[in-house]
């Protein structure tokens, strides 16, 4: 039998959440339930999850901000919203900050289900996809490990360093734009992102820099293009 996936789950309404969490258990889900944003993202910190379900209206901090903190340390985790808040500016919110789904309540639990099971499967498909080693001219790119290899050197990539290169990889010799790597990767395209990722920028070409074949070109209000012969 496979490992139950666990699920954080940030909800501040007692009665819903205790039935909902319930619910999920049944479904064979392992459950971390906060009913309280204030301590949500230690608690997302202290513990190791597959999805997170969020509600957007909670005490001390919202679930916007939440999401947008989660998305610091954790790229990459799917991500729910259950809200009440069903204002299209509230949604667009909630995708802007990378949700997989924004379910509006009240909403039919086994519809909810069906939409964990997707977006879990989804998120399990692309983690395979990162088990396949890259080559960058002369480097070996491992996004699983988070670390580029030359000869006997390695150099290990935070996760948003790791991030960015594979995104770089996917586009390469294709423009990626900037807006597009900062929503997936840092949740929101602001002035200080922006320079965040000029930053890691600096950095991957730094990393890269033993094989001039490899380049990483600003394109000037648009985003980058990562060019590199293969072997």
């Amino acid at each position: 039998m496979s490992p139950k996936k666990s699920l954080f789950f940030v909800e501040d309404d007692l009665s819903f959440g205790a039935v909902l969490k319930s619910y999920l258990e049944i479904c064979n889900y392992s459950v971390t339930w906060i009913d309280d944003g204030k301590y949500a993202f230690s608690a997302f910190q202290a513990g190791l999850f597959d999805l997170c379900l969020l509600d957007v209206m909670l005490p001390h901090v919202d679930g916007f901000s939440i999401g947008r903190d989660i998305r610091t340390i954790n790229p990459e985790i799917p991500m729910i919203y259950l809200t009440a808040k069903s204002l299209k500016e509230d949604i667009i919110t909630g995708y802007r900050i990378g949700a997989d789904d924004y379910i509006i309540k009240p909403f039919d639990t086994e519809v909810l289900l069906y939409k964990i099971a997707v977006v879990l499967k989804r998120s399990d498909n692309s983690e395979n996809n990162d088990d396949h080693l890259v080559q960058i001219g002369n480097y070996i790119f491992d996004p699983k490990l988070r670390e580029i290899k030359l000869g006997d050197s390695r150099q290990l990539l935070s996760p948003k360093e790791s991030a960015l290169l594979k995104l770089l990889c996917e586009h390469k010799n294709e423009l990626l734009e900037r807006e597009i790597a900062l929503k997936k990767i840092w949740g929101d395209d602001g002035y200080f992102t922006t320079r965040s990722m000029d930053v890691f920028i600096t950095r991957l070409r730094k990393y890269l820099k033993e094989d001039p074949s490899i380049e990483i070109r600003n394109i000037h209000g648009s985003g980058f293009i990562m060019t590199h012969s293969s072997g």
